[in-house]
């Protein structure tokens, strides 16, 4: 079972959401720190109170404001014994409660303007801390000014504070999760673009290199390594190439040598040497039609009904000499965009392997743009069907063929854009077809 590989979200998307956690709860603790002044001065009287004594101030009938003692405010003098507060309504009538420090005594003009405030005392015991709150009650809108119960802000209650932060984060990993596909996307864009420059890449494209154009700079090594690769690849390949050309031309000359020295050979000898020059000069001329397909682009148009018809013809002689027939049918034939040379090999190469392994009976069927050869012989094992496109690969020890007919049948095929399988004939033996794409 194959390893998946990595994906980008984990690096892209769940660490940057972590690493932003971590860093909102760092800095709204340190926030927290600096506002609330944990280190001193973080004793406040609690709101809650402000809420209380609201609910405990009445009016008369006269309209003076009144303090009634509900459970609620009982419990909160319990609670702070030095409770103290003094209300303003909107018309300006005051009320006080408890021992109203001094400073605090004439703080009725401060009500008037402010609404909300936080009065810190620098020194235990913290007589003149107070809160300011505009809150409402039986009595309508009162601006209160009081000094109760003293709660001091820690560290912990600071740490607690952080759930605010866990709808901020929420919203940061909804944007993340929703954005970061969008950006990496598009910031891969140049990398996408390359894949499919790559897919495009084969044996018949050669020269071909992958754009360095809006490529991440991150990846731009990587591009510039493949295309050093593709320089490579090139350079083997034409040095193949002028390889084979060059064994195919010295072949020639010593198997043309060898052709006149038969022909002045007594007949035994000639009969015992003809056979092993043709299959030489086969193998040459195989050679060098490999070095050929890449000289030739597939620019005629051929009639594949009237092709196969003249292949035909051309090999009827030798196969009937050989006591074998060949049939020509056709059907909805389709011109094809191709070289004719290069077919006219494929076709004849077919034919003639037909012959060799065993068929005596030959058909050549065109439909379309395809054609297809089949014969009576004793067939190509399943297994077999991907091996017989290898150079030099023979399907029986015996075989006489050279072991490239079939190779160079699926090179020049591929190189026309076409595509060749093998199928079993409805009687028995073999069918090879060869498709391509109708011009």
């Amino acid at each position: 079972m194959s390893r998946r590989q990595p994906s980008l979200k984990r690096p892209l998307i769940i660490k940057p959401l972590l690493f932003q956690l971590v860093i909102s709860l760092v800095t709204f603790t340190i926030f927290m720190a600096l506002l609330l002044r944990i280190d001193g001065g973080g004793h406040y009287v609690d709101e809650e109170m402000t809420k209380v004594v609201a609910e405990a101030i009445t009016r008369r009938d006269d309209g003076s404001l009144a303090v009634r003692m509900t459970p609620d405010l009982e419990t909160l003098r319990r609670a702070a014994p030095d409770l103290w507060f003094l209300a303003r309504d909107e018309q300006g009538r005051l009320i006080s409660f408890g021992k109203v420090p001094r400073q605090y005594a004439q703080s009725h003009a401060l009500l008037a303007d402010i609404s909300y405030a936080h009065l810190r005392d620098g020194s235990a015991p913290y007589d003149l801390t107070a809160v300011i709150r505009r809150e409402r009650g039986p009595a309508g809108t009162l601006t209160i000014i009081g000094h109760g119960k003293i709660t001091t802000v820690t560290l912990t209650v600071a740490l607690f504070s952080n759930l605010v932060v866990v709808p901020i984060f929420l919203i940061l990993a909804l944007v993340t999760i929703v954005m970061t596909p969008l950006i990496v996307n598009r910031a891969l864009a140049g990398v996408t673009r390359i894949a499919k420059e790559a897919e495009g890449i084969d044996a018949n494209s050669r020269g071909t290199r992958l754009s360095e154009k809006e490529v991440p700079r991150e990846i731009e090594p990587l591009v510039r390594a493949v295309n050093d690769a593709l320089n490579r690849l090139d350079k083997d390949y034409h040095r193949q190439r002028r390889f084979i050309a060059s064994a195919a031309h010295e072949l020639r000359t010593p198997i043309a040598l060898l052709q006149v020295k038969i022909e002045a050979a007594d007949a035994a000898t000639r009969r015992q040497l003809s056979a092993t020059v043709a299959r030489l000069a086969n193998l040459t001329e195989q050679l060098l039609d490999l070095h050929r397909l890449d000289q030739n682009l597939p620019d005629t148009v051929i009639d594949l009904a009237a092709f196969a018809r003249r292949t035909a013809a051309d090999l009827a002689p030798l196969l009937i000499a050989a006591g074998k027939s060949i049939e020509v049918q056709v059907e909805h034939p389709l011109p094809i965009m191709g070289n004719v040379g290069a077919i006219e090999r494929v076709l004849t190469n077919l034919v003639q392997n037909a012959v060799e392994h065993g068929g005596d009976r030959v058909i050549v069927r065109v439909q379309d743009a395809s054609f297809e050869v089949e014969d009576d012989g004793p067939g190509i094992p399943p297994e077999e069907r991907d091996n017989v496109f290898d150079e030099f690969y023979r399907l029986r020890p015996r075989s006489t063929g050279t072991g490239l007919g079939l190779s160079l049948v699926r090179q020049v095929v591929e190189h026309h854009r076409g595509h060749v399988t093998i199928l079993d004939a409805p009687d028995g033996g073999t069918i090879v077809r060869v498709s391509f794409q109708p011009c």
